[in-house]
């Protein structure tokens, strides 16, 4: 009779203990990746009153089992169901991570490793991934500087926001390509300032430059040929880069004719000296430029060597090349004494500076046709049948041009510009013609980029992207995966350690695409209790415990009559 009382009272207290799961899992019904409990119970023990025995086969007696008497019961196991995925939840928030699959994030708090797949994680104020209930830290991998790549070794902490990786450096520009139509009846081709093509690019620093290229067509039965001159370089503020040290191409010949005249309306020529009209100011005086013999001056000095460009500059604006004095001195013309020999417009006033009588400009400011101009640069010629380029510089293979920018000094680097897909097809006067940096995605340059987001893909990797347009491998989340994943011991804070029958954490995790699982941002895992079953539970467990109570009033029912039989 005693031991129904206390089979009775192991019974309440089972049952009580599986209230308390119950209750649990109800109040955690809205907790971040909580993992639903539930306990089956066991029998406690038998007391054996009888041995069971086996049958006689010489009296012919048959055998008998045990007789056993229960003592009541225990909780057998309790059960977290760890591994069943729980509902998506979207929050918007970029650092909500949802693991689909039976693996886990590793947390630290600095000195010991846990296991959690609640992923609401924000960014602390050293730069950090943690969890935001915590403050522990995310675990990953970080990058190879080397590589580029993902470096699987002991996890460390995520630390994403670093000054390193704030910022995205510059890269100079090395490879261009000017592409398009260049109409051979587009009137800026055939103007004497030809078709001007800019090309935006950077030097290491990251600073901009704009530099203007100019293409010019060729005269006469050659209207197929071109030049292609760096005209000159800009600053992002529109300054202009001093190229005199700059070599680009080579000294070409192009024929072209060009009439030259003298504006008589304003100059004219006294002997050697170039004044306006009224004869009473000096404009220009060749012995500032010229030796008695013709040659050029070699200047001693910046005070001369200004000089000297002053009086070149005045008698190019003369003839109506204001603002393009090169140019006009290298106009050419074949000589009237060596008709093998050709004369640049340099060569004439340096024989008027000598006394000569011919190959020299009319004092009279008459018109003189110029053949040809010698350019610095490199010649583009198109197929006259097909209109597809042909040639550059003469090489019919190497259809591009090496801007060697590094002779500027500095930050700049020499710049591979392809123009194999230029055409000379008849647009109806119009030029498509136009450079843009990078070839095939390289060599394109950049400016100093700035952060401006961070993106957390499937794998876990972790990318930076910036304003540059550039992105970046910050990092990756690393992942544990356990034999037994039931055998997590809970510590609290939606936070699991490694048990002896869970199976121990490496220290470096696994990539979590490695099982078929993946991350999902902007989402969380919620609560995979399911209310139904624990109401149901609840009806069950409650039944239990009252009937066993009932067990206990009924024993003491019986005891009661027990001690009255002495009356």
């Amino acid at each position: 009779m005693m031991r129904s009382l206390y089979s009775g009272v192991a019974g309440l207290k089972t049952h009580q203990t599986r209230m308390d799961v119950i209750g649990n899992n109800i109040a955690n019904v809205n907790t971040t990746a909580y993992k639903s409990s539930s306990m089956t119970f066991s029998e406690l023990m038998s007391q054996t009153t009888q041995k069971a025995s086996g049958a006689n086969a010489t009296t012919g007696v048959g055998g008998t089992n045990a007789k056993q008497i229960g003592l009541g019961v225990k909780a057998g196991a309790i059960n977290t169901a760890i591994t069943t995925q729980g509902s998506a939840q979207s929050t918007g928030n970029p650092f909500d991570i949802m693991i689909t699959g039976d693996n886990f994030f590793v947390v630290s708090n600095g000195s010991e490793n846990f296991f959690t797949r609640d992923g609401s994680f924000y960014v602390d104020g050293a730069g950090n991934l943690a969890m935001t209930s915590t403050g522990y830290n995310v675990m990953g991998w970080g990058v190879d500087e080397t590589t580029g790549n993902i470096k699987q070794d002991t996890v460390t902490a995520l630390r994403i926001m670093s000054t390193a990786n704030m910022t995205y450096p510059p890269e100079a520009t090395t490879k261009a390509n000017i592409s398009g139509i260049l109409d051979q009846n587009d009137k800026d081709v055939t103007s004497a300032n030809g078709k001007t093509v800019n090309l935006n690019f950077f030097d290491a620093k990251g600073y901009s430059y704009t530099a203007k290229f100019t293409f010019k067509q060729s005269g006469g039965d050659k209207t197929n040929e071109y030049s292609l001159e760096l005209n000159k370089i800009l600053d992002s503020t529109g300054k202009e880069i001093d190229i005199s040290k700059l070599k680009f191409g080579n000294r070409t010949q192009q024929k072209t004719e060009t009439k030259v005249t003298l504006n008589t309306d304003a100059y004219k020529w006294d002997g050697k000296v170039l004044k306006t009209k009224d004869g009473t100011t000096e404009v220009a005086n060749l012995a500032d430029i010229f030796n008695q013999d013709g040659s050029l001056i070699t200047p001693q000095d910046d005070a001369a060597a200004q000089k000297q460009q002053k009086a070149l500059d005045a008698i190019a604006k003369a003839y109506g090349y204001e603002g393009s004095t090169d140019e006009f001195l290298n106009l050419y013309i074949t000589s009237a004494a060596d008709p093998k020999q050709q004369l640049t417009m340099q060569n004439l006033l340096g024989n008027m500076m000598a006394g000569k009588t011919t190959d020299i400009l009319p004092a009279d400011g008459s018109t003189i046709t110029m053949e040809g101009r010698y350019f610095e640069g490199t010649t583009v010629v198109f197929n006259k049948n097909t209109a597809k380029l042909e040639s550059v510089g003469g090489s019919t293979t190497n259809l591009g041009v090496n801007a060697a920018f590094s002779q500027l000094g500095g930050n700049f680097s020499d710049i591979t510009i392809d123009l194999s897909k230029c055409t000379n097809y008849d647009n109806k006067g119009t030029s498509t013609i136009g450079a843009t940096s990078g070839l095939d995605g390289l060599g394109t340059g950049r400016r100093l980029g700035d952060m401006i987001g961070v993106s957390i893909w499937k794998d876990g990797k972790i990318y930076a992207s910036y304003d540059n347009g550039m992105t970046k491998l910050l990092g990756q989340i690393a992942t544990a995966a356990f034999a037994n994943a039931s055998g997590l011991e809970k510590q609290g804070d939606n936070l699991y350690s490694a048990t002896l029958n869970s199976g121990e954490f490496d220290g470096i995790g696994v990539d979590i695409t490695a099982g078929g699982g993946y991350m999902s941002t902007g989402q969380l895992e919620m609560s995979n209790v399911d209310l139904s079953s624990e109401f149901t539970e609840m009806i069950t467990t409650q039944r239990g415990f009252q009937a066993n109570s009932r067990i206990i009033t009924v024993s003491d029912t019986l005891l009661e009559e027990l001690t009255n039989l002495k009356r």
